[in-house]
């Protein structure tokens, strides 16, 4: 075959499959327009008119038969699970403020005790010798004061005579002071009211002043520590409820609060640290458990279509909706893809019909006939997974 055959032949393979292109690709017209060949348009819709009429010639054209499915609205970013790690409200290792022998451990583990009570003592022979010495002195300070206050009265004693007695007066009674704080530093005492742990001293130890006596833990309130998402950073506030359930026993739930929210989220993992407050009347709560914590908020909300609904242009993502029996395209933008339902951003509401299935016979405006309608997709949307520990 000669050159100029081939090259007539291409063109006329080329022009065949730009018209079908034209004619069956869907978007097709719209990118046309967009080009500025509006003859190309014309041609293909007066093709398409021909073809119908010849069509309509041998019998009446059959509409497209697909499968529909309404839409329905469903809800994101409405609920947060986290797990998080409870700790008592407040938790002190309580050591003495000197050194010595202890004499007596007056607490037990378990034990409930107040805050100013005696958990151990320490030998306290020296520091009290110490104390009846330094009361000694302040009497006879205080005497001396008022011997010299009578013989001024009579110009016996002098003015300053009286002052120098009051100075020394003075310096005993801090003595005293002092010493009367020594001795009570023997005792060891719980800064705070709680519950007393594993002791882990006995009577008779030599303890120091980083010695550990033992551990006061309050958790009449547990605190737990957990991370949210940047996406709900501003959704909560302190205050707010939340529900908890502990990791080891699920059907034990507990109610609380927000009691505190970071001011800053941390860089790395995009989270915000929150800490909640589990009222723990009943003591069934401990330190160091872990929790799921849930919390709902408003969310937003979106159409939801059946992944079938979705197609694909060369402008992006669009549906097939059915309007007055006939089709429409209509562009979408995606907004969480689920595994029963996609949600999109478009101008739908409860009720209208998208096509799932027979996307392939669907032109835009072309007759719709409905083969099969399935329910609606399901709209149980989770809106986060749990998040470990530390976000």
């Amino acid at each position: 075959m000669s050159v100029w055959k081939q090259v007539i032949v291409s063109l006329v393979v080329l022009i065949a499959a730009a018209a079908g292109w034209a004619a069956f690709f869907p978007g097709a017209q719209e990118i046309l327009a967009r080009w500025g060949i509006e003859w190309a348009v014309a041609s293909t819709k007066e093709n398409a008119t021909k073809t119908a009429a010849g069509g309509a010639s041998q019998g009446t054209m059959r509409p497209a038969s697909v499968v529909t499915a309404p839409v329905v609205m469903a809800t994101v970013n409405d609920r947060l699970q986290a797990i998080g790690t409870g700790r008592a409200q407040a938790s002190v290792t309580v050591t003495p403020f000197a050194s010595g022998r202890l004499t007596e451990v007056t607490v037990r583990p378990g034990m409930q005790i107040e805050a100013g009570e005696a958990i151990a003592r320490l030998d306290s022979d020296a520091e009290e010798i110490v104390l009846d010495r330094a009361r000694v002195a302040r009497d006879d300070a205080q005497a001396k004061v008022d011997r010299m206050k009578t013989l001024r009265t009579s110009n016996t004693a002098t003015a300053v005579q009286l002052a120098d007695a009051e100075v020394v007066l003075r310096n005993a009674e801090l003595a005293l002071r002092d010493a009367a704080l020594a001795l009570d530093r023997r005792t060891v005492k719980a800064p705070i009211s709680g519950i007393v742990g594993i002791l882990p001293v006995d009577a008779g130890n030599y303890v120091t002043t980083e010695t550990a006596i033992a551990t006061i833990e309050d958790r009449s309130t547990i605190l737990v520590d957990f991370w949210v998402p940047e996406r709900f950073a501003t959704a909560i506030k302190v205050g707010a409820p939340v529900t908890a359930s502990s990791i080891a026993r699920p059907s034990a739930v507990f109610e609380g609060t927000i009691v505190a929210v970071d001011n800053r989220l941390d860089e790395a993992s995009r989270t915000l640290q929150v800490r909640a407050g589990l009222p723990n009347t009943d003591d069934a709560l401990r330190a160091g458990m872990s929790f799921q914590i849930s919390m709902r908020f408003e969310g937003d909300t979106y159409p939801s279509v059946s992944p079938l609904a979705i197609q694909w242009g060369t402008d992006g993502a669009f549906i097939w909706a059915i309007a007055d029996g006939r089709a429409k395209r209509m562009p979408v933008r995606i907004v969480q893809r689920n595994t029963e339902n996609v949600l999109i951003e478009a101008p739908l509401t409860v009720g209208d019909v998208v096509v799932t299935e027979g996307v392939q016979n669907v032109r835009e405006g072309s007759e719709i006939l409905v083969a099969q309608r399935r329910p609606a997709a399901n709209t149980d949307v989770e809106s986060v997974p749990p998040l470990a520990n530390g976000g």
